[in-house]
């Protein structure tokens, strides 16, 4: 396909060592739109060889509004259902950027490796001197390695190798929505997981269009009250915690959003520093990256400060697993009973609707109330919501606030950007092929 897109499937056979490639033809795109709509056809054409499929939306890394998302669908060890889990911060777009619209990895490799995805270019590299290592450890080496702090990753920590029902696939160094033990997953595979850089470029059918119309959506959403928020603690406290700020603020440094998006979702604690520090620190990584709002609200909870709660995070992050696991399924309640729980978790997380979008997103609009009332309509809603933002690669939590990001307007800009026809039929036939 010409247009938003790299044109290319990569099909990677870990057992047999080998990587092919596919051409992403128009036809599937005018079946199955993107994003999940594709990540979830490719599962099911490979599904005998339990695949892991990334993916990018159709608008991922392009102009309209929080186009930030990328995608990993595979079948969760832990629920056995096959499900779908954002990739944020920078990495979605890299995949992009990286010369593939959709990765498939199938098979198990006899020995650890990654795969190392650059410029239109794959490749199966040994990972002997990555396995065993944390996720920062495994990070910081991967871009030393290729010269490039720019170098986006997706890898596992010590729990995907151990294969711990609570390991994460993290985000360069931090954790991610994954609440489906995709990283015990990858662990199966010997996959430590995936390195990304490029430079690529998207072509756009009719970019003077498409970045007007993008732009005229992106002023229309700031007109939005919750636009003068920042962070997480805003968020926490429209869904009913309202002391979050005061406990959090004695950390808080700064906030951050995901590429092009309007509201900054995430927050930078500052643990070994004066979180007022305004210029650039001299250790390499004074603090945590915070995006799981509900695992730093469960940490709240257990009575810890919020330095505490941020060191908890930083070492979860470090380990591969999932924070919030941790703060409700251990037991424990002290900053050291919980970091030594990791390897002794049990239990379940209980996931919301049909189990096949992450809990990590609040199951409910955030900031605007989207004119909904009952709990029915809310998780239809939501549950659409989400495999809508999935489809076209959209930052699920800002989907979440902001009316203005419509299904219309999103179908608009994608037939701007292919020159393919791209209707609500469609949409609406893609989003019942998955969530049933």
């Amino acid at each position: 396909m010409e247009y938003l897109s790299t044109e290319n499937i990569l099909i990677i056979d870990l057992a047999a060592g080998e990587v092919e490639e596919e051409e992403l033809e128009d036809s599937l795109v005018e079946e199955k739109i993107g994003g999940i709509g594709i990540t979830n056809y490719l599962y099911e054409k490979y599904k005998d060889d339990d695949p892991i499929v990334l993916g990018t939306g159709l608008l991922t890394g392009t102009t309209y509004p929080a186009s930030a998302s990328g995608q990993i669908t595979a079948k969760s060890p832990v629920t056995g259902k096959v499900s779908h889990c954002p990739v944020i911060y920078k990495v979605g777009l890299e995949i992009k950027y990286s010369g593939f619209d959709y990765i498939v990895v199938k098979g198990q490799s006899k020995t650890p490796v990654y795969l190392w995805i650059h410029d239109g270019v794959a490749d199966i590299t040994d990972a002997g001197e990555l396995w065993g290592k944390d996720v920062w450890e495994a990070t910081d080496d991967l871009r030393t390695l290729v010269g490039d702090d720019l170098l986006q990753t997706m890898l596992i920590g010590p729990a995907g190798e151990k294969q711990s029902d609570f390991a994460q696939v993290c985000c360069n160094h931090w954790n991610s929505p994954d609440r489906f033990g995709f990283g015990k997953l990858f662990g199966s595979k010997n996959l430590k997981g995936f390195a990304f850089r490029g430079m690529g470029m998207i072509e756009v059918a009719e970019p003077e269009d498409y970045v007007e119309r993008s732009l005229e959506i992106l002023k229309e959403a700031k007109e939005n009250d919750f636009m003068n928020k920042k962070g997480i603690a805003p968020i926490l406290a429209s869904l009913g915690e309202k002391d979050v700020s005061d406990w959090i603020a004695p950390v808080t440094h700064r906030h951050s959003a995901d590429y092009f998006t309007p509201y900054a979702t995430i927050t930078a604690l500052f643990l070994d520093e004066d979180p007022g520090m305004v210029e650039e620190s001299k250790q390499d990584e004074p603090g945590v990256l915070v995006s799981d709002i509900f695992a730093l609200s469960s940490l709240k909870k257990l009575g810890l400060s919020a330095q505490d709660a941020g060191k908890v995070l930083k070492a979860c992050a470090k380990y591969g697993i999932d924070p919030f696991a941790v703060a409700t399924l251990s037991g424990k309640s002290t900053l050291d009973e919980l970091i030594g729980s990791f390897d002794s978790l049990s239990g379940t997380i209980d996931m919301v609707g049909k189990g096949i979008f992450t809990p990590w997103c609040p199951a409910r609009p955030i900031f605007n109330d989207f004119d909904l009332s009952g709990d029915d309509e809310i998780l239809a809603w939501w549950e659409r919501r989400q495999a809508v933002a999935m489809i076209f690669g959209i930052q699920p939590m800002f989907a979440l606030m902001c009316p203005e990001l419509t299904e219309e307007n999103m179908l608009e800009l994608a037939s701007l950007g292919t020159e393919l026809d791209l209707d609500q039929d469609l949409l609406d036939e893609v989003v019942k092929g998955i969530c049933g």
